[in-house]
């Protein structure tokens, strides 16, 4: 029996790093063939051309007409006019986090994509990593959760903003779990290095009781990505940077004992699965994990911890 398989031309828009990180992974799923990349920065281009033997797009324009999808990786000022085209032109699109560069932009998004019919995925990435897939069996109606988010000072991003950066993940995450809105929210931060506040942190209080407590810091000495989940007699740990999640429960047999264990995990890239998700949430007609309105939720949220960031210029 002929089996007929579809594959779904995509197409590129952006080759800074993480661009160039998508064309690479793009190359090796099944389920997408690459047709070639378009970004406005000429050394960009080349340079991505040649060291990956891509087809570059000399416009935006030339590209969409010869894709099922668009991939956009460039800097979210830009993602509104971009996705807007592609969906107009009744493409898929995968755009990267935060998914536009305002509330209004991602509702407008929205209504295009349902009224033209097409996916369209953000990249929260951290949904897709393998030890937050294997801990959600878990997490179930968590009280207090607390996060902490911390990269190594690069001065290549000192002042992309940490809120939409780094906290921005786990804004997602907390509020993807935490089935309840948001009450209120507090919020300070520091200047040391940047134009913008280098740390942050941020208390998110929601109406059934759940408090969480985030940290970001783009000024560390290490590189931690960690959240922990505390709820009832139970408290669930991941390390997203190491793929690791580990059960902390009690165990009540005559006295209180505390049990833990490790999950076993196989690793995966995270940026590879979500795309792989997204190309067959288009094929077999599904939504997709993540899409705009979760975009949009966790954009607003994230708007309203930078609206209460109490900037002070240094840590003392």
């Amino acid at each position: 029996m002929y089996v007929c398989y579809i594959m779904l031309k995509v197409g590129v828009i952006g080759a800074g790093n993480l661009g160039e990180s998508h064309i690479k992974l793009l190359k090796g799923i099944s389920d997408f063939e690459l047709v070639g990349f378009y970004d406005a920065d000429k050394s960009y281009k080349d340079k991505v051309a040649s060291a990956l033997n891509v087809k570059s797009f000399n416009n935006f324009e030339d590209l969409i007409n010869v894709v099922d999808v668009v991939d956009i990786v460039k800097p979210s000022i830009s993602h509104f006019d971009y996705a807007v085209n592609a969906i107009k032109n009744s493409k898929h699109v995968f755009i990267e986090k935060p998914v536009t560069n305002t509330v209004d932009e991602a509702k407008q998004l929205l209504e295009l994509a349902e009224e033209a019919n097409v996916k369209v995925q953000v990249g929260h990435v951290e949904r897709f990593n393998p030890a937050f897939k294997a801990a959600l069996p878990y997490i179930s109606n968590p009280t207090y959760i607390e996060t902490h988010r911390l990269i190594e000072f690069d001065a290549k991003t000192a002042n992309i903003p940490v809120v939409m950066d780094l906290m921005s993940h786990d804004l997602d995450i907390i509020l993807s779990l935490v089935n309840s809105n948001i009450k209120n929210i507090r919020a300070k931060g520091v200047k040391v290095v940047g134009d913008t506040p280098d740390i942050v942190n941020a208390i998110v209080e929601f109406d059934n009781g759940c408090v969480a407590n985030l940290t970001a810091s783009r000024i560390s000495l290490k590189n931690e990505r960690v959240s922990k989940f505390y709820q009832r007699d139970a408290h669930i740990k991941i390390d997203y940077l190491a793929q690791e999640t580990s059960l902390f429960s009690l165990k009540k047999n005559g006295k209180t004992e505390i049990c833990s264990r490790k999950l076993k995990i196989e690793k995966d890239n995270p940026v590879k699965t979500e795309l792989e998700d997204f190309a067959q949430s288009i094929l077999n007609n599904t939504a997709p994990k993540v899409g705009i309105h979760d975009g949009s939720v966790m954009l607003d949220a994230a708007y309203q911890v930078a609206e209460k960031l109490q900037i002070s210029t240094s840590l003392t």
